[in-house]
């Protein structure tokens, strides 16, 4: 039984389905990083709440945060960085979903201060053009201010690499969001394997790759992405059950 037939309500199931999704997809960090939900009454976000990881994200785990920072639905204070996703949401009104993930390979190759280069499918979500950079601090956006400062670097990229952090990726539908960070995630591990062998001389030009992201990441195929990290988790936690039965 999922969490909509249990009564919990539609962006509140969507938050625990993307954090499931994000974790399957290897972006958990023990009990750090999260994703929020637009809630559609307009009162604020759906979050994880504090303290749990992604994958054990399920309904009444899941906080209705307020645009305040007060924790409406849910228990326990809010996340000290849920300023990303309200300062997101404040400044993109088109934007349903924000995630925030401290992927290993991003904060790798944020590291190494050089551009992001469309030498796969992956990589061509951006378009030919170099994934934006938040460098203001390394530290937590634990303020409304670094949130609105963050927010304003996204512009009409699908995601932002935050050196010496993370990276926060967003979408107008929560398997958009969700996708763009597992790409941005995939283009900096394939690009960090590629500079190990050496330099890179081979990558679609900016007129290639924004065909290619065209003709590779339409919304039909990030839903398609979803689902299957969506079948993925449902099988790890099926595994998970029938090994805890036989135990």
């Amino acid at each position: 039984m999922d969490d909509r037939s249990r009564g919990v309500n539609t962006e509140a199931a969507e938050t625990v389905s993307a954090s499931r999704a994000l974790a399957v997809s290897g972006q958990g960090d023990m009990v750090w990083g999260h994703v929020a939900v637009r809630d559609g009454r307009g009162r604020g976000i759906w979050i994880k709440a504090p303290g749990w990881g992604l994958e054990e994200t399920r309904g009444d785990r899941v906080q209705l945060v307020s645009f305040d920072g007060e924790v409406l639905v849910g228990s326990g204070a809010p996340h000290k960085e849920c300023h990303i996703h309200l300062e997101f949401f404040r400044m993109y009104s088109d934007l349903q979903c924000v995630a925030h993930t401290h992927a290993q390979a991003a904060i790798a190759f944020a590291a190494l201060n050089t551009p992001l280069l469309p030498i796969s499918h992956d990589a061509a979500i951006f378009g030919g053009a170099d994934v934006p950079r938040f460098d203001i601090t390394g530290g937590l956006i634990n303020t409304p201010e670094l949130g609105v400062a963050l927010a304003q670097v996204l512009g009409e990229s699908p995601a932002v690499l935050m050196p010496k952090h993370g990276l926060v990726a967003a979408g107008r539908s929560v398997p958009a969001a969700v996708m763009h960070a597992v790409l941005l995630e995939r283009s900096c591990a394939l690009q960090l394997r590629a500079m190990a062998a050496g330099p890179i001389d081979v990558y679609s030009d900016a007129a290639e790759a924004r065909i290619k992201r065209e003709q590779c990441w339409p919304e039909s195929q990030l839903v398609a992405g979803w689902n299957y990290l969506l079948r993925m988790a449902d099988a790890a936690t099926a595994d998970a059950v029938i090994r805890r039965m036989h135990d």
